[in-house]
């Protein structure tokens, strides 16, 4: 993020990024509780997950006026703008992982009578997908471009585990009908872990263009990887 020398407007930009980072720690805390209760047939810790994302949406709401104020009285440029546009691009897909993790909670409630089991799989996709988060909010903490592109590579395994965990959901319901219930309902936490994943590498997307410039979003990684290494003009 770029000096200034107008001090309040520093100021202003570095509370913005510090309510960017509470949002995101909330969000990490949220889906890494959502999947304990999961696997701990934990209601309880489940309905809290549930009652908790009332304050990432209330960060939403907080973060979406400090920045319509400082486009209205600072009219940010080059950098600046670059910077307020990610946030407000990062703080939607935080929003949408913190509804998807409350989503994962919300099935642990609605299946309290028939626990999910043989979550192996799963947990690995959770795993992954919760290091992704991290890695995303790391790199925009620290304005890191490899750290970003790490995450967004990254995405491709977790598509790979989310097939994997499909494949081994479906031959339990073959095996068992009386498992479809439940196999219905792996497969949809399954998806918002997938979809959670999906927008950590959306997040990374923008910190690769609120450093660079370039904007990444509708190219393959190997030619994302040459823009950002300058290897290749973002222009025809």
């Amino acid at each position: 993020m770029p000096q200034h020398t107008i001090k309040r407007f520093d100021e202003e930009l570095n509370e913005l990024k510090d309510r960017i980072l509470s949002m995101g720690a909330l969000v990490e805390r949220a889906i890494r509780r959502s999947m304990k209760a999961l696997n701990k047939f934990d209601t309880d810790r489940a309905r809290k997950v549930i009652d908790r994302d009332r304050a990432i949406n209330a960060l939403e709401v907080e973060i979406d006026e400090m920045t319509r104020s400082i486009l209205a009285l600072r009219q940010p440029a080059a950098g600046d703008l670059r910077f307020i546009i990610t946030t407000i691009k990062i703080v939607t897909d935080l929003e949408r992982c913190g509804d998807l993790a409350e989503g994962i909670a919300k099935a642990v409630v609605q299946n309290q009578e028939r626990p999910l089991t043989n979550l192996d799989s799963m947990n690995s996709l959770a795993d992954t997908v919760c290091a992704q988060v991290s890695i995303s909010l790391d790199a925009f903490a620290r304005g890191d471009v490899n750290a970003a592109l790490t995450c967004v590579e990254g995405d491709r395994k977790v598509g790979k585990l989310f097939k994997a965990m499909q494949r081994e959901n479906l031959s339990y319901m073959i095996e068992d009908p009386r498992q479809i219930s439940v196999g219905l309902a792996a497969f949809n936490i399954g998806r918002n872990l997938e979809r959670i994943g999906s927008h950590a590498a959306n997040i990374s997307e923008m910190v690769i263009y609120m450093v660079k410039g370039h904007d990444i979003r509708h190219v393959d990684h190997e030619t994302a990887a040459a823009l950002i290494s300058g290897d290749m003009p973002d222009h025809d």
